[in-house]
């Protein structure tokens, strides 16, 4: 009997540490210096960032690296490996990892060795700082825990700050109620949704340069609301110590579900009509058309084929530009089954040697050019802009760059079709129904 109540009270105990373990109350930016782990409570960070060339400030303190602006803001940069007297890890590119920190209404930036992940803690978890730790001043420690192996020494930001006795006596990280340190008690339920809110906001930051990083995908206004909404479905399916993306494979699974439907194949018969049913009419009957991005080329045969059946007597025809010149010398030659042909397409094919091909009223109608989106395009004034999924694949401002040029080369009266997950500014107007985002001049 007494050996069933010790295994009972040993499954309690079991559970009760499983679910003090998987209890997340506070969260920390976890960085290295000297080449041990340290964290910093979320709430006080406002953004990561890579610099340098900051500007020499005379007679200042020798762990201040000297001032730096920050979109206009002027703020201090301090050398946290200087002020705790540690090695330094200089990058060789020359570029700083730092944290931008706000302290009560201040602003400042530190300088790190790297930059590591968002963990989630259970402040129940966290020790009193010991004394052992004398790389640092016990004095501008919060606390000391450890998580999945990893043993972090959580740092003081508002202490190291402080400009003035007072400070001493803020509130600091919470953790053990019965440890003689002056900490404040776990935060309440506004503090604590203010600190989620926080989490999310530097979780989407890191992410946002991973997909920069690993895919070149350029997350920003163009896609802002996908990236939000995906990341909402990312957290929930993922544990919050595992929300951010380490490698290749985890970027393609956040991005799963961002690119257009009928990728790299021939459209479908219901995208076709979707997209057939926002094609405005044409004022003139010649109609010039700019696919940019087309791959091998599927998709500028979908599209030649849906508008010679919305223009039946227009004179058509579709600049299909590519930087894959292999894709753009092959695409003119591609053969299919005809069972493997959707609906709209059969009455636009030839039988051949190998297959059936589209017959030349749909090939004439189409010239594939080798062509860098970045260069300056030689196409003529353009009614329709097809260019789905491409603009989230450069920077902010080769995006800024291409849609100047769309608005330059699109008459007034035309249209422009972006990928299904992308939008455009206030300048343009929705025209399309999901899958299909369209826009036309907002006039």
């Amino acid at each position: 009997m007494a050996e069933i109540k010790d295994l009972a009270k040993i499954t309690v105990d079991l559970q009760a540490q499983k679910e003090r373990v998987e209890s997340v109350d506070f969260k920390i930016i976890t960085f290295s210096l000297g080449g041990k782990d340290y964290g910093v409570d979320i709430m006080n960070v406002k953004e990561i960032a890579k610099a340098d060339k900051f500007t020499y400030v005379p007679n200042a303190a020798s762990f201040i690296r000297g001032v730096y602006n920050l979109r206009g803001d002027i703020i201090p940069i301090i050398d946290l490996r200087l002020f705790f007297h540690l090695p330094q890890d200089k990058k060789a590119d020359g570029l700083e990892n730092m944290l931008i920190l706000r302290i009560d209404e201040r602003v400042y930036g530190t300088v790190v060795d790297k930059i590591d992940k968002v963990v989630g803690i259970d402040s129940s978890t966290v020790q009193p700082p010991h004394p052992i730790f004398g790389d640092i001043n016990i004095k501008y420690i919060s606390g000391v825990v450890e998580k999945e192996g990893n043993l972090y020494v959580i740092l003081d930001v508002v202490r190291i700050f402080s400009q003035n006795e007072d400070d001493k006596n803020k509130p600091r990280m919470p953790i053990q109620e019965n440890t003689t340190d002056n900490f404040v008690p776990p935060p309440s339920s506004v503090q604590a949704t203010e600190q989620k809110a926080a989490a999310a906001d530097t979780a989407i930051e890191f992410i946002k340069e991973s997909l920069l990083a690993l895919k070149r995908f350029q997350a920003g206004t163009i896609n802002d609301v996908w990236v939000h909404q995906r990341f909402i479905d990312w957290s929930t399916t993922r544990a919050a110590s595992d929300l951010q993306i380490k490698n290749a494979n985890d970027a393609d699974e956040f991005l799963d579900g961002f690119y257009s439907v009928c990728d790299s194949v021939l459209w479908d018969d219901d995208y076709a009509n979707m997209v057939k049913s926002v094609l405005p009419d044409m004022p003139s009957n010649s109609i010039q058309v700019w696919n940019l991005g087309c791959g091998k080329g599927y998709e500028s045969f979908s599209f030649a084929c849906i508008l010679k059946l919305r223009y039946p007597d227009a004179r058509i025809k579709i600049w299909a530009n590519d930087n894959d010149i292999m894709s753009i010398s092959n695409a003119p030659n591609m053969t299919f089954d005809m069972e493997d042909l959707p609906d709209y397409c059969q009455s636009f094919m030839v039988s051949g040697r190998n297959g059936f091909s589209f017959n030349s009223v749909v090939k004439d109608s189409i010239v594939f050019e080798y062509h860098d989106i970045l260069n300056e395009a030689t196409v003529p004034d353009l009614d329709i802009i097809l260019v789905r999924d491409l603009l989230s694949f450069v920077n902010t401002r080769d995006q800024e760059k291409l849609i100047d040029t769309f608005k330059a080369k699109l008459k007034k009266t035309g249209i422009i079709i972006v990928g299904q997950n992308e939008t455009l500014s206030d300048e343009w107007r929705s025209v399309g129904k999901a899958p299909v985002s369209a826009f036309v001049r907002n006039e």
